[in-house]
């Protein structure tokens, strides 16, 4: 039995699937946003890069969380 995905990460395939790139793409753009506050990169990525808000939201979560990790 695989365990469900859960959190920012669920949202991935969905992600993938709507604007055909790959997570990894989008990771890349918001590591590009240097001292932006979160809903801030939201925001872009909804205006700049046509993502939804839940989708923007879990990539950017998701980006945080791993950085904050690696910290």
């Amino acid at each position: 039995m695989t365990e469900k995905v859960k959190g920012p990460a669920s949202y991935f395939p969905s992600i993938e699937k709507t604007y055909g790139q790959p997570v990894d793409h989008w990771l890349t753009l918001i590591s590009g946003q240097t001292g932006m506050k979160h809903m801030d990169i939201v925001n872009w990525l909804k205006s700049e890069h046509g993502l939804g808000h839940g989708h923007a939201n879990a990539l950017v979560a998701y980006h945080k969380a791993k950085a904050e990790r690696a910290s």
